[in-house]
């Protein structure tokens, strides 16, 4: 992937298009994009409902978040991208919807946990982004990877 480091202000500029807010935001930051592909990272924070019961006494990430984690970062935020460099985004028109995934899960993520998720773009056509997204944690060690893909159009393209 040829690497950009994004600046506050484009990043924020990709941040202000994605569909989501708190808590349900699983995107601190972008480290790299381009045509075909997307780095990032997000911490999840001890405070979160979801430790509360996910387990009794030994708290760990769900594996359905952090399959949520890797396509924020890994599929919308990459196509936020291609969408926007086509200049065919206008005034947070975006509508997206995740059709399938495939993930595989190898170790726990932990309260406090910062991850980073890279995606190499698979295919964008017809309005359909494919990905191979893998997420790594703080030591490098890879924690899940997977295929995941969605529709991403303008809401006046329908």
């Amino acid at each position: 992937m040829e690497e950009k480091v994004y600046n506050n202000m484009e990043h924020q500029i990709i941040l202000a298009q994605l569909p989501y807010t708190a808590p349900f935001l699983f995107v601190d930051g972008l480290t790299a994009i381009d045509t075909n592909g997307v780095s990032g990272f997000y911490t999840f924070k001890k405070e979160a409902d979801f430790y509360k019961g996910h387990f009794k006494n030994n708290p760990i990430t769900p594996g359905v978040l952090l399959t949520e984690c890797c396509a924020q970062i890994g599929l919308v935020c990459l196509g936020i991208h291609l969408i926007t460099s086509s200049d065919t985004l206008r005034d947070n028109a975006l509508q997206i919807a995740l059709t399938s995934s495939e993930m595989e899960y190898y170790l726990p993520v932990y309260p406090d946990e910062k991850v980073s998720v890279t995606s190499e773009k698979i295919y964008f056509r017809f309005h359909k982004l494919k990905c191979h997204v893998k997420m790594h944690n703080a030591a490098g060690k890879l924690v899940c990877k997977g295929t995941i893909a969605g529709m991403l159009k303008n809401k006046s393209n329908e």
